[in-house]
């Protein structure tokens, strides 16, 4: 992978991690309470983070030239990670809440992104070689 890569996967990352955390802010109220109950808040963050989480990784592979099923892999590994040390630094604290009731609540659905990169590219990979 080179440094260009690196720095696309880890920018696109990041933003896999912002963009449902911005949008999560129009759900409260100024004073930090929430305006739909809290299923219907869960509910609309993951369609957030899931069709931008799409969006993103169509960009990161529209630079990957080969071994769709490696970068795939390594993205949402990468990614997994960026999600993790970002609530961790910022989201949990605000959260008022520990590490394992995090995890439990919202960190176990990131699990789905290298699920998904890997097999984006698996897919890729296996168009090419028709």
């Amino acid at each position: 992978m080179t440094k260009r890569m690196i720095i696309k996967n880890v920018i696109l990352g990041i933003w896999s991690w912002a963009i449902p955390f911005a949008v999560s802010f129009l759900f409260y109220k100024p004073g930090g309470e929430l305006v739909v109950p809290y299923s219907t808040f869960k509910s609309a963050i993951m369609v957030v983070g899931t069709v931008s989480g799409f969006y993103l990784l169509s960009r990161y592979f529209g630079f990957v030239e080969d071994r769709f099923i490696l970068n795939g892999l390594i993205v949402g590994l990468s990614w997994f990670a960026i999600n993790i040390i970002l609530d961790t630094i910022i989201l949990i604290p605000m959260m008022k809440t520990g590490f394992a009731d995090y995890f439990m609540s919202i960190g176990l659905g990131y699990v789905a992104i290298p699920v998904i990169s890997t097999s984006m590219g698996y897919l890729l990979e296996k168009k090419l070689k028709i």
